[in-house]
């Protein structure tokens, strides 16, 4: 057995479809054909009924050998041919087959009685199921006198009060059955309104969150950049006093002052279109940062779930915007872990210092409630506002189900040697 070598294509050579195959796809091919042109033309359905009708009359004419008359045909044919109108114009088709229903009672034949009934029935049916009640049971009321005309003429005196009510009960289905067809038109019309209403209102609180989320993430790096231009002014005018009497020392100041401008710079750009609402000055507060994760642990301690970090890797400086993006990820992971479980066990926050990246990971092994969604945070907008933070450091954040019951979030957010964090 030859076996492909090294560049060769191991794919099998597509298979000739037999006849019989192509045989037996025919009918499919026929059937989705016919679906897609009768869906084109709509007419050509609306159609088919009275031309039943008529196949119909034509069939019992010609297997009873009876005789008809010159207006047979003619009334028949008015009777079912506006038949083919009925979905457009209900209320105009039932007004003109009941007018040629009252003709053909005096001059078609009994035999073909039967055929101008049902197409009564049919013009009846489709009044009730586009119409209010009101003008359906009127409708019904002027089908019923004429059934009691025409019966008077075809039926037997000794069969009429039976016909009668089979026609009164024929009439009171035909109704109901329309009736009950717009009733569930109106019902799912209704559900289908609600889920794009929904849908609509969905959309929005998710962009509302996005942009409240972008608006914290704006005042968060806007009290960043401040802090940083305060020190670079206070350097500055540290080093316009000491440049005459220490001009090294000066030098070094003003390096710090390049160093803090920098990064103050790569904040700025990672937020350029973002905008901010102005707010108090009491509610501007010192951002927190990894430094303070012992502390937002020592919360959640006292709030009664049991919570332990562990820092991997060698330490280094992070910008203070990727340090508010990972106190964030993790207070909201750790608060989505006291909402939505009922025994939240312990929690591990993890923090590796990588080559290239520093990864946070939060990881439950508790059970989560039964009415929540799975996952604490994924139905609302606590994940939105972690992947927003992660984002604007070209990071990530995915969560997921730990297998045995629990939650894991884990950010990766990356940096590089030349500036700190990207």
């Amino acid at each position: 057995m030859q076996r492909p070598g090294h560049g060769q294509s191991t794919t099998a050579p597509a298979q000739r479809t037999s006849p019989a195959a192509r045989a037996a796809r025919l009918p499919i091919l026929w059937a989705s054909s016919a679906r897609v042109w009768l869906e084109r033309h709509p007419l050509a359905i609306e159609a088919v009924v009275p031309l039943v009708l008529a196949a119909g009359a034509v069939i019992r004419v010609v297997l009873d050998h009876q005789s008809s008359s010159a207006w047979t045909w003619p009334v028949l044919l008015a009777v079912v041919g506006p038949l083919a109108l009925r979905r457009r114009h209900p209320l105009a088709v039932f007004a003109a087959v009941g007018a040629a229903a009252l003709l053909a009672a005096f001059v078609i034949a009994p035999e073909l009685a039967a055929f101008v009934t049902l197409a009564q029935l049919i013009a009846l049916f489709r009044v009730a199921a586009s119409h209010p009640r009101t003008t359906a049971l009127i409708c019904a009321g002027l089908t019923e006198v004429w059934a009691i005309l025409a019966l008077a003429h075809w039926a037997p005196s000794s069969e009429r009060l039976s016909a009668n009510a089979l026609m009164a009960g024929t009439l009171t289905a035909a109704v109901m059955i329309g009736v009950n067809l717009q009733t569930r038109r109106a019902y799912l019309a209704a559900l289908e309104d609600r889920a794009a209403r929904l849908e609509r209102e969905r959309d929005q609180q998710a962009r509302l969150a996005v942009a409240q989320e972008r608006a914290r993430i704006a005042r968060d790096v806007h009290d960043i950049v401040t802090h940083s231009l305060s020190v670079m002014v206070a350097l500055a005018d540290g080093a316009a006093a000491t440049a005459s009497a220490a001009p090294e020392r000066a030098g070094a100041v003003m390096g710090q002052v390049a160093d803090t401008g920098r990064k103050a710079m790569r904040e700025m750009r990672r937020m350029l279109g973002t905008l901010r609402a102005d707010e108090p000055e009491a509610e501007r507060h010192p951002q927190p940062g990894i430094a303070q994760l012992d502390d937002l642990l020592a919360e959640v301690r006292t709030a009664g779930l049991p919570a332990l970090l562990t820092i991997e890797g060698a330490a280094r400086e992070l910008d203070p915007g990727a340090q508010l993006a990972v106190y964030r990820i993790a207070q909201e992971s750790l608060t989505n872990i006291r909402k939505h479980a009922d025994e939240p066990g312990a929690a591990w926050v993890r923090l590796r210092y990588l080559p290239g990246a520093v990864e946070l990971e939060i990881v439950d092994h508790g059970r989560a409630r039964e009415h929540s969604p799975s996952g604490a945070g994924i139905a609302g907008h606590g994940i939105t506002g972690m992947r927003e933070r992660a984002a604007i450091y070209g990071g990530s954040v995915d969560a997921g189900p730990v297998a045995g019951g629990g939650w894991r979030v884990r950010a990766h957010l990356p940096w590089d040697d030349a500036e700190g964090t990207r």
